[in-house]
């Protein structure tokens, strides 16, 4: 047994377990190794959008029936945007040139519906996505004169809220 544990047969032996337990600790730090790290994210910021009215309603005369308001959106933005709803509403009423005397505003019209609802991600772009829903038309008073809003310009806007 001396020739088998002899100094030249023992040093290579302790080399090698030596080796092997240095590649085990090794391995067993690599695999029960821990740590910890930080991050941050942004969420970037949405420019408005454009909402365009494609409908082209017919002239308006006391006893028409209401018109459906119908459109679209402009969005600049490099990604959809989330819409839920847009409302119109009466901005201003513009007599025309000429027009016989007399008043002519907002109470003329009736706007219903003015809330069409969406509920849908408009994508990147010009004319893009849709929304209908609204109807307006000529509020027709029979004990008062209107004639003052003959060719009057009903201007109408539109907001996303």
């Amino acid at each position: 047994m001396r020739k088998y544990f002899g100094k030249r047969r023992i040093a290579p032996v302790a080399i090698a377990l030596l080796a092997l337990a240095l590649v085990s600790g090794v391995a067993f730090a690599y695999w029960t190794m821990t740590g910890s790290g930080t991050g941050t994210a942004t969420a970037g910021n949405v420019s408005a959008m454009t909402v365009n009215q494609t409908t082209v309603l017919a002239p308006m005369y006391p006893g028409d029936s209401p018109q459906t308001i119908s459109g679209n959106f402009n969005n600049p933005n490099s990604g959809p945007v989330w819409v839920s709803t847009v409302t119109a509403s009466i901005a201003s009423v513009a007599k025309a040139v000429g027009a016989p005397a007399g008043t002519c505003d907002a109470t003329d019209f009736t706007l219903a519906n003015a809330t069409a609802t969406v509920n849908a991600e408009i994508p990147s772009g010009s004319g893009k996505g849709a929304w209908t829903g609204p109807t307006i038309h000529f509020n027709d008073k029979p004990a008062t004169d209107q004639d003052g809003c003959k060719g009057a310009t009903l201007n109408l806007a539109y907001s996303i809220p």
